[in-house]
């Protein structure tokens, strides 16, 4: 949902990827739903493990989930990392409309986040270019 929702936010300016220090190995079919509801598309994302990316330059690396940040291994080169523990939806429990519910409390808490994340980004990026 992270990777979606930031794609969506920065456009084409970020490269977004996400992965994950435990991938479950598919994405969660609730989790394609909310993300439907808001206009995002994500039924053809993959769950990914950090590994394809660790001889590529990164410059950035933002985890959400937990104690994913501890888990999350250093890149070469790697000028920033940020933390948002955001709950793990794919661990609601209950009915299945408490955990769409569940899916929907941390999409929405995740666009608030990423949306304002991306803003500055781009904000940061044009302050730059401008300088240039």
């Amino acid at each position: 949902m992270a990777e979606g929702i930031l794609r969506q936010a920065a456009g084409d300016v970020l490269d977004v990827q996400s992965a994950g220090s435990r991938p479950a190995g598919y994405v969660h079919p609730l989790a394609i739903q909310v993300m439907q509801e808001i206009g995002i598309d994500i039924s053809q994302h993959r769950s990914k493990p950090l590994t394809e990316f660790l001889d590529q330059t990164v410059e950035a690396v933002i985890t959400v989930c937990g104690q994913a940040d501890q888990a999350c291994p250093m890149f070469p080169g790697q000028v920033k990392r940020h933390h948002w523990g955001f709950d793990d939806p794919a661990k609601a429990e209950g009915t299945h409309d408490e955990k769409l519910g569940f899916f929907r409390r941390v999409r929405d808490e995740m666009r608030r986040v990423f949306e304002a994340y991306a803003a500055g980004r781009l904000d940061a990026l044009k302050t730059n270019s401008r300088r240039d």
